[in-house]
């Protein structure tokens, strides 16, 4: 009798195989999930630009910064995070290198893809807080559909459950990444018992996030990074409680995982930051502009403002480049 036949019949399984040879060109699933979920943020990041007046095809841009350097970012936080898998008795330091094999932090991806993005940013003359909140609602998005990569590869679960929707893990063989272990008979072994789906949890979560983001950021007319903000404030009290669930090792401070920390310190930085920052949204008008777009002369007593910061600016600009109008109207869209 083999674990897998021990094991009850799950209602949600796993793949046993995250990666397929191409001829000699592997393609892994990891990979792919991250490369859709960037595509879907850039989509959505794109259409959020346009609508506050950036030129089209300015994500383009902001991307060749932004997603290398949160890549690069994200495995340094987790190498970090979890030194003893690379430098550790046994460890090997190169596979720090091995991102296709998966270890990527949100929270290193997030801090050095703003920084990419500032870069960006910079060159095409937008303030960072615009992109931020066009980014908002696309970020849980790509990272709800990262989050398949963990299912394809059997990992990040929670711990055992007897739920209807409980997650039936293989045991994946160490000698051939990507693919589950086999038993004599060729068929794949199973971890004994179901699991929590929490890679689920949080793919659901992340949607649910970005719908708020979307939502409030309508209504409210969010700017100078509060519906980022808004966004960062969701998604860790969601990554709090799922954190918690997983079983998979990590670093503790006093027996509470490093994560959960984190998740709790930056929720709070976030809803501070939300709290204290206030003014109007952002919006982008060409310099070679003819006009501003149409709004009616205010009073002084107007809600309305409007700040051109291209006069602050010394020197020549190309005609290309886009100076920003700050433009606000409680309950209308401009």
């Amino acid at each position: 009798m083999t674990i897998a036949s021990m094991s009850p019949q799950a209602a949600l399984p796993s793949p046993t195989t995250a990666v397929w040879q191409l001829g000699p060109l592997p393609v892994r699933a990891y990979a792919l999930c991250i490369i859709v979920g960037i595509l879907v943020a850039c989509l959505v990041t794109e259409y959020r630009l346009r609508r506050r007046g950036v030129a089209p095809g300015a994500v383009l841009d902001i991307a060749v910064w932004a997603v290398p350097a949160g890549i690069i970012g994200a495995r340094i936080y987790h190498v970090i995070t979890s030194p003893e898998k690379y430098f550790g008795a046994g460890g090997d330091p190169m596979k720090a290198f091995a991102i296709w094999e998966g270890g990527l932090g949100i929270w290193g991806a997030v801090a050095g893809g703003a920084i990419g993005a500032w870069i960006a940013a910079r060159q095409l003359g937008i303030p960072l807080t615009v992109v931020a909140d066009a980014l908002a609602p696309g970020l849980p998005l790509a990272q709800a559909i990262g989050r398949f990569g963990n299912w394809f590869n059997n990992e990040l679960f929670g711990g055992p459950t007897t739920l209807p929707w409980g997650l039936q893990v293989h045991r994946m063989d160490p000698d051939n990444p990507g693919h589950a272990l086999r038993d004599d008979t060729g068929q794949p072994i199973l971890e004994p018992g179901l699991f929590h789906p929490t890679f689920a949890y949080e793919a659901i979560w992340n949607v649910g996030v970005a719908a708020l983001v979307f939502l409030l950021d309508r209504k409210l007319r969010l700017g100078r990074g509060r519906a980022f903000a808004l966004y960062v404030m969701g998604y860790t009290a969601g990554r709090f409680w799922i954190e918690m669930m997983r079983t998979d090792e990590a670093n503790t401070i006093l027996g509470v995982r490093l994560n959960v920390w984190t998740a709790g310190l930056v929720f709070l930085g976030a809803l501070i930051y939300f709290l204290r920052v206030r003014g109007p949204r952002e919006y982008m008008i060409p310099l070679n502009a003819t006009a501003v777009p149409a709004v009616p002369a205010a009073p002084t007593t107007s809600d309305v403002s409007q700040v051109d910061l291209s006069a602050r600016e010394p020197g020549p600009r190309p005609a290309d480049v886009l100076t920003l109008n700050i433009l606000s109207r409680r309950g209308r869209t401009i």
